[in-house]
């Protein structure tokens, strides 16, 4: 199990960037995959994006293609999601997850896929 605590959520201006970062416990993070999920003001929660352990392989739901970038820190057990060119619709509480699934790669944009999940993080974009 690792334990997950995301920041850098807030208050942003339409057009505006934020960078969430969100960091684990434990001393094998290489080996979790990490994903960023969200859920609007009544919607249901939904995948955002996606990086392998490795940090080779990432995933973007369509939505945020082109403006938000997964990265991750493995050195300091960190995973960023960098988030430019906000919209209003992109407003949600935000949430990191870890994941030991072998089969992640196919299953990277489900929930279930996730095993351990961080408390959250507010992000609000004003039109």
């Amino acid at each position: 199990q690792v334990q997950l605590v995301e920041s850098g959520g807030g208050l942003v201006q339409a057009g505006g960037s934020l960078r969430l970062s969100c960091a684990a416990s434990g001393r094998t993070f290489s080996r979790y995959n990490m994903g960023w999920f969200r859920q609007p003001p009544g919607k249901e929660r939904e995948f955002v994006s996606g990086i392998s352990g490795s940090g080779g392989s990432t995933y973007y739901a369509d939505s945020v293609k082109g403006r938000f970038t997964i990265s991750r820190d493995n050195a300091k057990n960190t995973v960023y999601l960098q988030m430019n060119s906000l919209k209003p619709e992109d407003t949600a509480a935000y949430w990191c997850a870890a994941s030991f699934r072998l089969t992640w790669n196919s299953t990277y944009h489900r929930a279930p896929a996730y095993d351990d999940w961080g408390q959250g993080t507010q992000v609000t974009v004003s039109s």
